[in-house]
């Protein structure tokens, strides 16, 4: 009653009232306080009523009777015109300003965009010039919005072509301003309702409203609210609901998902009392299942209606505000505007603060209105960002103890407004805004400092801790663009705020201590991860600090010295112990004592590592002249820290910290990985570099052996026998010596030296790729990114690298260029312990090959700017000789426990590094000029046999120094060209060959030994290719049935064919049946087990062979793809006696080709059962219930097997055949056959069979003489071929299979179907073979492969012995049902006409069970060979007749050109085509002869094929070798085939021949009442030759897809939460996958679109592309599928599975291809099997619901 009233007012109320109610409210003292009056009166009427409106109705009385009056009072008229006016007067703005659904594809262009976060939306970037450019896709997560005219987002390019016309003006008020009444009337009334929306979303009053707002009567109505929450699962609010408001299961699935898609849900309407036991039940059933209950609110009806109505006038807001940026200008000053009370924030303000506390549905409306109004202005987007910086910290607050995603929450607004470059300044002009969101995350993480100051997260809670590391995102963006221009404010506020920046460091300068464990294991591992996570933060926002100082000079001298007065403050790891004097070598250094391996120590030290980068900086800038007392800074001091972190990863690295447990190892794991490395350890050795430059080298050398605790070691005072602390000191000596050859070589830093970070990228590329070649992706990831997540890897690879494309698999891979290899350094400090080894063995592997020797001598390195320079004095210091000469005298006393292989590897290095360094300054300077002199100091102590000279000579012969002889030998040179240098005179001949005299004659020797074995290798190779050979020929004629590409063996056709002799009596010979068929020759088959591996002859009484094989339905060939008829429970007049010309489903069966013995095969098969039940998941590969397995050998799936029976070798009787033929004309041959089967009881015992009139009929048709019931006998009989039981036994088994698959039904070996399923399933397989062969343009014959072969054959004689198993009255009587589709005489009242039959099929069936009407009482007869090629030929004959007449009928088109003269077979075509004119009324179009002619060649010719492959496994005539070697298209194929089929080449001679037989039957075929109907177009028919059916043709470039999957809409969901728009390959449907929304009931269960699709379009088998995430999702049935890479690759040949990298994606041809082979061969099902395989499932996908 209540719902009709309302619907009454709503129709009565005009238009016109609103106006009127409009002008009230304008002339009212207080428009506000009417308003409202008018609200707190209509919206409790429309929303929240005791009987629901439905969406339309409650929409229209909310249109009529609320925003109506609305839109009346703000236009002042009617609204239609206001706008209409409005939009003449006015430009819509040029922003595009599209907000992304979460999974919407988005688009940034890498050499245009300002930042990764300026985004494209798929419209725009399709019509901007950033579709050429190097672009990245990927899928936004939800809430940005489109950058397009954004001309603070890009560098070139900032609009598209529709938003272009705002270039100039974009984020620019348009000219065109509001009316100032029009302005003043929408000012007003958004004050009032932007107010009333504002209190209602922040509304926390329950049950009572407002006084203004407060209803005179309260009704006891009330809403049971439940809310959202991250905590509870879908199932577990489904559960809850279920057992609290008595719903059923679909209800609280609708309450569930709308609560998850708005945030909020009233489950229950009632009185106070009733929604409170509900609340209570709620709350304590949730906390059963979880520890939180969930949120539950009750609301009065009124406060619920005012709410719901708020929300609707937020989308309202939007629309109006879209209308002309007067309205947006209005609304946002209201928003914006300061409250009258000043602590009370403004309107925007108060959303925001509330934002945490509002459910999921108000918040986006909130967002929505955000973007769509202050964001797309530049004055009002400051405005707003101030507000927002002013609130900042409490937003953060709000969000980390929020539990929704972030994306929903208020604080991803932070993008939109940090990353605006110009936005950014006057925030930290006017805000500070770096100093704001520093000191947030140092208030939020306050909790973790210790009494030191200093963080430590033992404990710490991840969500929380993951919550707070998004701030660091808000400081990366303020940061990415460093201003050009400097002002003083700014200055002063960067320092400010990067003072406070130093404070949060030092809270991490030295956080986390360890100390080395001693005698017991941890028992605790300890707290590392959120360390190197903050690290990883910082990592880009360290980088981006040090770029903005370096910008600016004052700014540069004033961080440094901020940075280093924070480093002395830091005064963590004290020292204990006094300074204290070191002596070596007479050098003397005062140093304070500290042990690495005994006192605490840190990872962390991102002030150390921060002033580091600021002073090689200052020296690139050259503001190092401008800083005071430079020599105040000590840099002993400033380089402790950095060195004790590279001693603690040196002694991980020995296993001295093994105690410790892995925490530590996955610490110093990550302080050198590619994540952390710029900021951590390069930081610490450009550290190290510094001290270097500044010390005395010999002191800075005794610092480093004093903390890798080797300094005793190297002075001879410490001596030990324990095998662990020698190991200990060797594995130093080694870490020591690296860390030096690092300091030394690794110069490869801007400011260090003079390169570029172009030189820096291209060595760590050259590096990476003298490991192994490597692909793209991995390149990339093995390189530092930065700030905007660039590598500058494309900028070089060019240089370095050469491209090799990839194949139809893998993916393309970068190779070093030759030229560049001379800058590989083996001691690269950036390699990993394994990727060292693997780059050297490589390296050594590719010189050897060159016949160069394997010296991996270091590279010559850039020369250190003037700052550094005094590094090299390192390597020609007292110290570093004294440490070399100590190493190798060690290796020459040859004591094995005091030195490695390794540590002299590096000292060689390091003396090459010494020697290179020399002879570069002697090169550039006069010998005066150098003082560099370690080749002089390497020689001293000669006399003594100490110098490094002569103990290199001496290790040269330790033959544990083998592997290190060739570079010893190139360091013995090296002296020599140095010394000659010096000595001003040339070096010899042979040491500018780089070798010796003395060496010439060992280097003979080599050579002539090398030779020596390489002869001897050549002769072992010969020999064993030899052995191999015979094996290959055994094994060969062991299995000749996978090796045999021929029929037949050609050697075993010579005894049966010698008596013909010539070539062309051979070739005549060449028909497969008729009264010169050809031989069937002797074929002896051995074949060997593969599970025993015995061999056995194929006979037929033998024990069985079977070949594995999988049967399964297909629609590869369909004609009418997505209709898959039903099956009719008695099979008569339909499918399976009779395939339907479309082919809509078919039944496959395939094999791999491997042959078992039937007993081996049911033992294994066993065995799998038993074993597999046990595995897990092991439903998902095969499916034990269907007697599913797979091949022992391949691993195919297989689901049957097939016996193999051989062919009976035959030497046709040509005399016999000719009397025969004289006699069994056609005529004649239909009398025999017609009396035969009347005589039949099981034939005749169905009374619709049209013989009534008997002997009459068929007396005019066929003459006055009658043979009798046993005349057919007369022409020919044998006995029936015997079999052992065995292969009866697997006939059986393998029938079943193909019954109960094909039709989808239970087994039943006695269904009288099951040998029509045999017949059809070997047509079918046949055509499918000849379908790929057409397509692939293949020879006929000579193409097939082994497995096919075999399998066909197979196949073939299967249904061939299906008569010898079933009822012979059931094959008579199909026979005879068959039959009557050619002969009108024996067709019963459901017989198809000629064009509802695939010819095919028909011909495979009525030559396949022919032979059971020779079967008499008691005696099994067959009809002898001569019989058998007549009855083959005249079904072969009949059968090519009609469907002759089949494709002329459905030729509906118009005629084809006439080729001019009239030849006989063009004038037969034409007498044919008249007749057929004549009996079918001229319903066909007139054709000329020889287009006639033209179609039926096309159109039969698959038939033919498909024929020949029959005939010719059936009867194993040997074909025409124009069918072996040429392809199927060529000419002469139609004369071949017809040759080979026994035919006239001109196939219409055939009517002519028969021509008295036939004109009846034409007649009578032709005058069927459904060939009538189809020609008059009231039914479909099928053309000929049948439409080929490939995968659709897919889009070049990926982003055309993404395309048309942002524009997919759901066909059954109008809501925009997220999809994933899947693309069936096969038929092209777009569909929602992996949706609620879109699952239906498949036999009684759920399943998700794609598998409900693929039951109607595959049978069960589909191949669909995931569009979003850019892979292949292959299924096979409700539970089988799996995933396959999508054909699509970006330009360096890799796929791109979920679009993670984002590259530009293009078409693979190739690829594409295979997978179309994939489908058409039906492999689908073996390669999902292979896949689950491969893969270790451990938790079963849910396929189903894909």
């Amino acid at each position: 009653m209540l719902l009709k009233q309302h619907l009454n007012m709503a129709d009565g109320e005009k238009p016109s009232e609103g106006l009127q109610l409009s002008q009230e409210w304008l002339e009212a003292p207080d428009c506000r306080a009417e308003l409202l009056q008018h609200l707190k009166d209509q919206v409790p009427q429309i929303f929240c009523l005791k009987k629901e409106l439905s969406p339309p109705e409650e929409e229209d009385l909310t249109q009529r009777r609320l925003l109506h009056p609305l839109e009346c009072f703000l236009f002042g008229e009617d609204p239609q015109e206001g706008l209409q006016k409005l939009q003449q007067g006015s430009a819509s703005s040029q922003l595009c300003g599209r907000v992304f659904k979460e999974g919407e594809t988005v688009y940034s262009c890498r050499d245009c965009a300002i930042d990764p976060t300026c985004v494209l939306c798929m419209d725009c970037f399709q019509d901007s010039v950033h579709k050429n450019h190097r672009y990245k896709m990927h899928a936004s997560s939800g809430g940005g919005f489109c950058d397009c005219g954004d001309v603070e987002a890009w560098k070139v390019g900032p609009c598209c072509s529709k938003h272009d016309l705002g270039a100039a003006a974009a984020m620019v008020t348009d000219e065109a301003v509001l009316e100032p009444e029009l302005y003043e009337r929408a000012e007003k009334l958004f004050r009032v309702l932007m107010r009333y929306v504002t209190d209602f979303l922040v509304w926390e009053e329950t049950f009572e409203l407002s006084a203004e707002l407060q209803p005179r009567l309260k009704d006891n109505a009330y809403y049971c609210v439940l809310y959202n929450d991250e905590h509870h699962s879908y199932d577990h609010v489904i559960y809850t609901l279920q057992r609290s408001v008595n719903c059923d299961q679909a209800e609280a699935q609708t309450h569930t998902t709308l609560i998850d898609k708005e945030g909020r849900r009233a489950v229950k309407r009632g009185t106070l009392r009733s929604c409170q036991q509900a609340k209570d039940l709620i709350r304590s059933n949730s906390e059963h299942i979880s520890l939180q209950p969930l949120r539950v609110e009750i609301l009065h009806a009124t406060v619920m209606a005012h709410q719901t109505f708020a929300l609707r006038l937020g989308s309202w807001f939007q629309k109006i505000i879209g209308y002309s940026v007067g309205f947006r200008q209005a609304f946002c000053q209201v928003a914006l505007e300061p409250n009258a009370d000043r602590d009370r924030p403004c309107l925007i303000s108060r959303l925001m603060l509330h934002d945490a506390r509002m459910y999921k549905g108000a918040r986006k409306i909130v967002h929505e209105l955000i973007f769509g109004s202050m964001l797309m202005d530049s004055d009002f987007k400051r405005l707003f960002a101030i507000e927002f910086t002013k609130h900042y910290k409490q937003l953060q607050k709000d969000f980390i103890s929020d539990d929704h995603e972030r994306s929903i929450s208020i604080t991803a607004l932070s993008v939109q407004i940090f990353t605006v470059p110009t936005l950014a300044r006057q925030l930290i002009e006017e805000c500070n805004v770096i100093k704001v969101i520093v000191d947030t995350v140092l208030e939020l993480l306050r909790e973790h400092l210790d009494e030191s100051n200093r963080f430590f997260f033992l404990g710490y809670n991840s969500d929380k801790f993951s919550r707070i590391q998004v701030i660091f995102h808000d400081l990366r963006y303020i940061l990415i663009s460093k201003p050009c221009v400097w002002t003083e404010e700014l200055r002063g506020q960067f320092l400010e705020g990067f003072k406070i920046f130093l404070g949060f460091l030092k809270c991490m300068q030295g956080m986390e201590e360890v100390k080395r464990q001693l005698g017991q294991h941890i028992a605790v591992e300890p707290e590392w991860e959120a360390g190197f996570t903050l690290q990883i933060q910082l990592r880009h926002i360290l980088a981006m600090f040090q770029d903005w100082c370096s910008s600016d000079d004052d700014i540069m001298l004033q961080a440094f010295k901020e940075c280093h007065s924070a480093l002395i403050e830091c005064n963590n790891q004290p020292f204990h112990k006094e300074a204290t004097d070191f002596y070596m070598c007479k050098h003397i250094l005062l140093a304070r004592p500290y042990k690495v391996s005994q006192e605490p120590v840190s990872i962390h030290l991102p002030i150390s590592r921060l002033l580091a980068g600021l002073y090689v900086l200052m020296w690139k800038t050259g503001v190092i002249e401008r800083l005071d007392n430079p020599e105040c800074y000590d840099f002993i001091q400033l380089a402790e820290h950095p060195l004790r972190c590279v001693v603690l990863a040196a002694q991980v690295t020995a296993e001295m910290w093994r105690r410790n447990g892995l925490s530590l190892v996955s610490q110093v794991y990550y302080y050198q990985d590619v994540k952390c490395r710029d900021e951590m350890y390069d930081k610490d050795i450009i550290m190290l570099q510094i001290a270097a430059s500044k010390m005395d080298p010999n002191h800075f050398l005794m610092l480093i052996l004093l903390r890798f605790e080797l300094f005793d070691y190297f002075n001879g005072n410490s001596v030990s026998k324990d095998q662990d602390e020698l190991m200990q000191w060797n594995r130093l000596t080694e870490e020591m010596l690296f860390l030096l050859i690092a300091i030394f070589g690794e110069r490869y830093v801007p400011g260090i030296s003079h390169v570029t970070k172009e030189d820096v990228t291209m060595r760590e590329v050259i590096h990476l790729l003298c490991i192994e070649p490597m692909a793209h992706s991995t390149l990339v990831k093995s390189l530092p990114e930065n700030e905007n997540h660039e590598t500058g890897l494309e900028a070089v690879i060019a240089k370095v690298a050469t491209f090799r494309k990839p194949g139809v698999s893998g993916h393309g891979l970068y190779e070093v260029k030759k030229e560049r290899l001379m800058d590989f350094n083996p001691f690269f400090y950036h390699y990993s312990r394994s990727q060292r080894s693997k780059a050297e063995e490589s390296q050594k592997k590719r010189r050897s090959q060159e016949s160069n020797d394997k010296a991996l001598r270091p590279p010559v390195p850039p020369t250190f700017s003037p700052s550094f320079s005094r590094i090299v004095q390192l390597l020609c210091c007292d110290v570093f000789i004294h440490i070399l000469r100590r190493i190798l005298q060690r290796a020459a006393e040859d004591r094995s426990t005091h030195w490695t292989e390794a540590m002299i590897q590096r000292a060689l290095h390091l003396i090459g590094q010494a020697l290179v360094e020399e002879k570069t300054q002697l090169e550039s300077c006069s010998v005066e000029d150098v003082t560099f002199d370690f080749s002089l100091k390497a020689r001293v102590g000669s006399e003594h046999g100490k110098s490094l000279f002569l103990l290199l000579s001496k290790i040269k012969a330790l033959p544990s120094l083998e592997a290190q002889k060739d570079l010893i030998k190139w360091l013995l040179q090296m002296f020599e060209i140095v010394k000659c240098i010096r000595e001003k005179s040339s070096p010899t001949v042979s040491v500018s060959m780089d070798t010796t005299k003395p060496e010439e004659s060992s280097q003979d020797k080599e050579k002539a030994e090398r030779k020596r074995k390489a002869e001897a290798a050549k002769l072992h190779r010969q020999k064993i290719m030899a052995q191999m050979s015979a094996m290959q020929k055994n094994f060969i004629e062991s299995n000749k049935m996978l090796y045999d590409n021929m029929p037949e063996m050609g050697t075993q056709e010579e005894p049966v064919t010698s008596s013909e002799s010539s070539a062309m009596e051979q070739r005549e010979l060449c028909i497969t049946f008729g009264p010169l068929r050809g031989p069937t020759p002797a074929e002896r088959e051995v074949l060997t087990c593969i599970l025993c591996q015995e061999e056995q002859e194929v006979l037929p009484l033998a024990p069985a062979m079977v070949l594995t094989a999988c049967v399964q339905r297909s629609t590869v060939l369909t004609q009418c793809r997505g209709r898959i008829p039903a099956n009719r429970a008695d099979g008569t007049g339909t499918y399976p006696l009779f395939m339907p010309p479309d082919l809509a489903v078919g039944t496959h069966t395939g094999s791999c080709g491997h042959v078992m013995h039937s007993t081996c095969w049911q033992k294994y098969f066993e065995a799998v059962q038993n074993t597999t039940r046990n595995r897990l998941h092991a439903e998902l590969i095969v499916d034990l219930e269907n007697g599913e397995y797979l091949c022992p050998l391949c691993k195919s799936l297989c689901n049957t097997v097939i016996p193999l029976i051989p062919l009976e070798p035959l030497t046709f009787n040509y005399e016999n055949a000719e009397i025969i033929g004289q006699h069994l004309t056609l005529p004649r041959w239909i009398q025999v056959l017609a009396a035969r089967i009347r005589g039949l009881k099981s034939v005749m015992q169905d009374n619709d069979v049209q013989m009534d009139g008997g002997s009459s009929g068929t007396t005019g048709l066929f003459g006055d003489s009658q043979p009798d019931f046993r005349s057919i006998l007369a022409y020919g009989v044998q006995e029936s071929r015997k079999f052992s039981d065995g292969i009866a036994e697997m006939l059986v088994v393998c029938a079943t299979t193909v019954h109960r698959v094909g039709l989808k039904t239970a087994p039943n070996e006695l269904c009288p179907r099951v040998p029509l399923m045999a017949w059809n399933t070997c047509a079918f397989t046949i055509q499918a073979i000849e379908n790929i062969l057409q397509e692939e343009d293949k020879p006929l014959f000579g193409s097939l492969q082994n497995r096919q072969i075999a399998g066909l054959k197979a196949i073939v004689q299967f249904a061939a012995s299906q008569r010898l198993k079933s009822s012979q009255g059931v094959i008579q009587r199909h026979f005879a049902d068959m039959m009557g589709v050619l002969l009108p005489v024996l067709s019963r009242k459901n017989t198809p006409s000629i064009l509802d039959v695939d010819f095919f099929h028909l011909l495979v069936g009525l030559v396949l069970s022919i032979p059971s009407l020779y079967q008499e009482e008691g005696i099994d007869l067959q009809p002898s060979a001569v019989s058998s090629a007549f009855n083959n030929m005249y079904i072969f004959h009949l059968v090519t007749m009609a469907h002759i007449l089949q494709v002329l009928l459905t030729s509906t088109d118009s005629p084809a050109a006439g080729d001019g003269e009239e030849t006989e077979e063009a004038r037969l075509a034409a007498e044919l085509y008249t007749t057929v004119l004549l009996h079918t009324g001229r319903l066909v179009p007139d054709l000329s002869g020889g287009s006639v002619a033209q179609r039926v060649k096309a159109g039969i010719e698959p038939f033919l094929r498909s024929a020949a492959l029959f005939f010719n496994c059936l009867t194993g005539v040997h074909p025409p070798e124009e069918l072996f070697s040429a392809p199927v298209s060529s000419p002469g194929q139609m004369e071949a085939l017809c040759s080979y089929l026994a035919l006239p080449f001109n196939v219409f001679q055939l009517f002519q021949d028969y021509r008295d037989t036939v004109s009846p039957m034409l007649q009578r075929w032709c005058g069927s009442p459904s060939i009538t109907k189809a020609l008059q177009g009231k039914t479909q028919t099928i053309r000929y030759p049948r439409r080929r059916n490939r995968l659709i043709d897919l889009p070049e470039d990926y982003s055309a897809l993404l395309n048309k999957a942002s524009h997919f809409q759901c066909p059954k969901s109008t809501v925009d939460e997220r999809k994933h728009p899947t693309l069936c390959l096969v038929c092209g449907a777009m569909l929602c996958s992996q949706s609620s929304c879109c699952l239906s009931q498949l036999d009684g269960e759920d399943v998700g679109a794609c598998t409900a699709h693929a039951a109607t379009c595959g049978a069960g088998v589909g191949m669909f592309l995931r569009i979003r995430e850019c892979e292949i999702v292959l299924m096979a049935s409700k539970t089988r599928g799996s995933t396959y890479p999508a054909p699509y690759l970006d330009d360096y040949g890799e796929t791109d599975p979920h679009l993670g990298r984002g590259n530009p994606l293009h078409l693979c041809p190739e690829r594409y291809r295979k997978l179309n082979q994939l489908w058409q061969q039906h492999c689908i099902l073996e390669e999902i099997a292979r896949s689950l395989e491969v893969v270790n499932v451990m938790f079963a996908f849910e396929w189903q619901l894909v």
